[in-house]
C-alpha cells in the first residue's frame, strides 16, 4: 500500500467516529495540558523565589549564632555565648571584609498621630543599604558606627505609604512600642520575598533594637566580601576569627550561594513531584486509547478482512491501526497546547502574579510524547488486527 494511500486511510478512520475522536483525544489533551502547565508554574515559582534570593547580592554571607548541630543557628533563644555588637565591629578587620550588618529583629505596633500600623521592626548597621542593594528614596540612612544607639528611624515603601500617604516623613516623630523615633529617611520599593512584604518594615539602629526587645545577642550578621576574595577564603577567615574572640568555633555561617543550591534543590524536587502528578492524567488518556483501538479492531474485523484479501500484509496491518493510534494522540497533543494557551491566558486574567514559566523544551515535547503514547497504547490493539485470519475476518463480515 503506498504511503498516500495508508495516510488517507487513516484518516479517514480517525473522522469517520468524530465524537469518539475528539473524547479520546481530549483525554490526552488533558494530560499534555497538566504536565506543560504545572510544570511551567514549577519553572516559574523556581525563577521567583531564586530572583527573590538572589537580589541581596552573591558576596554575601549571613553568621548566626549557635551551631546547627546543637540547634542554635537563628538567635531567637539564649546561646552560650552571644553573637554581640563587638564581634560585628571586629569583623570589619578581616582582610577582603568590605560591609558588616548587624541584625536585630522584632514586631512592634508603628504610630504616628491617630495611624498604626503592625509591621517588622529591624535594626541594622549603617552598611545596611549597600550590602543588601536597597536605595534610599528620601533622606538620608543611619550614618555611623555600629553602636550608634540614637532614636532615628527609616520606613520601608508599605509603612511609608500607610502612615504617611502623599506627606513626606523626614523629620516627623513616630511611636515604635512606645518609644519616639524621629524619622531620617525612607528606603525605594523592594516587593516581596515568599509572601513577605519586605517593604512594610521600619529599620532603626541595631543598638537601639537591642535595648528596645531586650536582647543580648543578634540574630546574624551579614558581611558582604570583596571581589577578589574566594568564599571558601572567607568563610574560614571568619571562623577563625571568632574562634580567637569567642575560644570556641560556636556560629554558623551561610552563604548566598548555599541558600540558592538548596532552594534550588528543594523547587527541582517539587517541580519534578507536580510534574508526575498530572503524568497521571497521561496515563488514563493512553488507556482510553487503548480501549478505543480494541474497540475499533473488533468493529472493523470484515475491513481488516478485506484488507489481508487483496494483498495487505501483517506489517501493513500493523502500521495502519498503529498510525490510527498516533494521529489519536497526536490530536490529543495539539488540543492539549490549545487548551494550554487558553488556560493561560486565563491565569493572566485572573491571577497576574502568578510565576509561570514555559520552557521551550516543554512545548516542543508535547507533540513527541503524545505520539509515543500513541503508538505504546496502539500495539496491542494493532499486533491483534495483524494477527487476524483473513477468511475468519471475512466471515464475521
Amino acid at each position: 500500500m503506498r504511503l498516500v494511500d495508508a495516510n488517507r486511510w487513516v484518516f479517514r478512520a480517525v473522522l469517520s467516529h468524530r465524537s469518539r475522536t475528539i473524547l479520546t483525544a481530549l483525554g490526552i489533551a488533558i494530560g499534555i495540558t497538566s504536565v506543560t502547565l504545572l510544570t511551567a508554574i514549577g519553572e516559574g515559582v523556581q525563577h521567583y523565589v531564586l530572583d527573590s534570593f538572589s537580589q541581596f547580592g552573591a558576596r554575601i554571607v549571613a553568621i548566626s549564632p549557635g551551631l546547627k548541630k546543637t540547634h542554635g543557628a537563628g538567635g531567637l533563644l539564649s546561646t552560650v555565648r552571644p553573637l554581640t555588637l563587638d564581634d560585628a565591629e571586629s569583623l570589619r578587620l578581616i582582610p577582603g571584609v568590605e560591609k558588616v550588618v548587624p541584625v536585630v529583629q522584632g514586631a512592634g505596633v508603628v504610630e504616628y498621630h491617630k495611624r498604626q500600623r503592625s509591621g517588622v521592626i529591624l535594626g541594622v548597621g549603617a552598611d545596611m543599604t549597600e550590602a543588601w542593594k536597597f536605595n534610599v528614596a528620601i533622606g538620608q540612612f543611619f550614618s555611623g558606627e555600629i553602636g550608634d544607639g540614637r532614636a532615628i528611624a527609616v520606613l520601608g515603601y508599605t509603612m511609608r505609604q500607610e502612615l504617611f500617604a502623599e506627606r513626606s516623613p523626614l523629620g516627623q516623630y513616630i511611636r515604635i512600642g512606645g518609644q519616639r523615633f524621629r524619622v531620617i529617611g525612607a528606603i525605594e520599593e523592594k516587593g516581596q520575598m515568599l509572601g513577605t512584604d519586605m517593604d512594610d518594615v521600619v529599620y532603626i539602629p541595631a543598638q537601639r533594637a537591642l535595648q528596645m526587645f531586650n536582647r543580648e545577642s543578634l540574630i546574624e550578621v551579614d558581611v558582604v566580601f570583596s571581589a577578589n576574595t574566594s568564599l571558601a577564603t572567607i568563610e574560614k577567615r571568619i571562623t577563625r576569627h571568632l574562634i580567637d574572640r569567642h575560644g570556641r568555633e560556636d556560629v554558623t555561617l551561610t552563604s548566598q550561594n548555599d541558600m540558592l543550591e538548596s532552594m534550588g534543590k528543594i523547587l527541582n524536587i517539587l517541580k519534578i513531584s507536580v510534574a508526575a502528578l498530572g503524568s497521571i492524567s497521561l496515563l488514563v488518556g493512553s488507556v482510553g486509547i487503548l480501549a478505543i483501538m480494541t474497540t475499533t479492531v473488533r468493529e472493523r474485523t470484515g475491513e481488516i478482512g478485506l484488507l489481508r484479501a487483496v494483498g495487505a500484509s501483517k506489517t501493513t496491518i500493523l502500521w495502519l491501526f498503529l498510525g490510527e493510534a498516533i494521529a489519536l494522540a497526536s490530536l490529543g497533543g495539539l488540543l492539549g497546547i490549545a487548551l494550554l494557551f487558553l488556560i493561560t491566558a486565563f491565569l493572566n486574567i485572573v491571577l497576574p502574579n502568578l510565576p509561570v514559566a514555559f520552557n521551550p523544551l516543554f512545548l516542543g515535547l508535547a507533540i513527541f510524547i503524545s505520539a509515543v503514547i500513541g503508538l505504546l497504547a496502539g500495539v496491542v490493539p494493532a499486533a491483534k488486527a495483524a494477527q487476524l485470519d483473513p477468511i475468519e475476518a471475512l466471515r464475521e463480515e
